[in-house]
C-alpha cells in the first residue's frame, strides 16, 4: 500500500510539474510571437522612414537609390547598448528589404472599376506568352473581375439567396487559382512579376523586370527588354522620353499610363529571427509625396 501510494504521489506531482511545463513553453512563445512583432512593426516603420527622406531628395525612383538596398541577417543586440539587452534581443536577427512593387504588373488595370481594358487584357496576354502560359487566361482572368465587381453590394449581402455560387473578387496573387486554367505549377511562373494594387498603376520603367517590360510595351522583344534592363544599370532612365530613345525601335512608344519613372507603391518584406521561433512578414506601403500608408500586413 505504502509503495501504491508513493507512485501515485510521484505520478500526480510529475504530471503538475508537466502541465506546468507546458504552460511556462506557451506562455514563452507568446511572448516571443509579441516581441517578434513589435520588432518587424519597428522594421516597418525604418521603411517608411528611408522612403520618406527618398521622396524629399528624389524625383525618380531606380535601383541605385539607398532604399534599394536589402538589409542582410543583422543581430539586433548590435543597436542595443552594452549589458541592457536581454537573452532575447541578443540572439534575435532581421533581415529584409524593399522592392518596388510597380516593378510587376499590376492585374488591378485589366479591370479598373468594372470595364475590361482591352490594352491591358493584351498586356498580360503577352505576358503568359513569355511565360510559355496559355494566353486565354488573360481575358478569363478580366472577365472573372469583371463579374465579381458587377455584383451590387445588396446581393453579395445576400449571398445565401443566390441560385448559384457568386464569382470571387481577385485581391491577392493565389486568388488567380480561382480562375479556370490556373494552376499552382502556372501561377509559379508568373508569381514574381504580377501583383494587385489598389488602384490601376504603370509600371516602373527603372525597376521593372525585363519579362515585364517586353509585356508592357507592344512589339519589345524579350530580348530587348534584357538589353534595356542591362543598360539602365550605367543611367537610369530620367524620364518616359529617355526610356523612348533607348527602344530598339523608334516605332515603338509608351504612354504616362503605362510606365513612369517613379513609383507611389513599396513592398517590404522582413524576417525576424529569435531563439527557436522565426517569423517572416510582408507589407504594402502606399507613398504619396513624403507621407507614407501602410495598405496591408500579411505573415508566412
Amino acid at each position: 500500500m505504502a509503495l501504491l501510494l508513493t507512485t501515485l504521489a510521484i505520478t500526480i506531482v510529475a504530471s503538475l510539474f508537466w502541465q506546468q511545463q507546458v504552460q511556462v513553453r506557451s506562455i514563452e512563445n507568446q511572448r516571443l510571437q509579441l516581441q517578434k512583432q513589435w520588432i518587424l512593426r519597428g522594421a516597418l516603420d525604418w521603411a517608411g522612414l528611408i522612403l520618406r527622406e527618398d521622396a524629399k531628395h528624389s524625383s525618380v525612383d531606380s535601383l541605385d537609390e539607398p532604399w534599394a538596398v536589402p538589409l542582410a541577417e543583422t543581430r539586433l543586440d548590435q543597436y542595443v547598448d552594452n549589458g541592457r539587452a536581454d537573452d532575447d534581443i541578443a540572439d534575435a536577427t532581421l533581415s529584409g528589404g524593399i522592392s518596388d512593387a510597380q516593378a510587376r504588373y499590376n492585374l488591378t488595370n485589366l479591370c479598373p472599376d468594372g470595364t475590361i481594358n482591352p490594352a491591358e487584357v493584351a498586356a498580360f496576354r503577352q505576358m503568359l506568352n513569355n511565360a510559355h502560359l496559355d494566353p486565354a487566361l488573360a481575358q478569363a482572368t478580366a472577365d472573372q473581375m469583371a463579374a465579381a465587381q458587377k455584383i451590387p453590394a445588396s446581393n453579395a449581402a445576400n449571398r445565401d439567396k443566390q441560385s448559384g455560387p457568386l464569382p470571387m473578387n481577385l485581391t491577392q496573387v493565389d486568388d488567380l487559382l480561382a480562375v479556370p486554367g490556373f494552376s499552382p505549377e502556372t501561377l509559379a511562373k508568373i508569381k514574381d512579376f504580377v501583383i494587385f494594387l489598389p488602384h490601376a498603376t504603370p509600371i516602373n520603367v527603372n525597376t521593372a523586370a525585363a519579362e515585364v517590360l517586353a509585356a508592357r510595351v507592344d512589339g519589345l522583344t524579350l530580348a530587348d527588354a534584357t538589353a534595356l534592363v542591362a543598360s539602365r544599370s550605367t543611367a537610369s532612365f530620367r524620364h518616359i522620353a529617355d526610356f523612348t530613345e533607348r527602344l530598339t525601335s523608334h516605332s515603338l512608344s509608351v504612354t504616362n499610363q503605362e510606365a513612369a519613372v517613379t513609383t507611389n507603391y513599396f513592398l517590404v518584406n522582413g524576417k525576424v529571427r529569435m531563439n527557436r521561433a522565426g517569423l517572416e512578414v510582408q507589407a504594402l506601403l502606399e507613398r504619396n509625396g513624403t507621407n507614407t500608408k501602410l495598405i496591408w500586413i500579411r505573415e508566412f
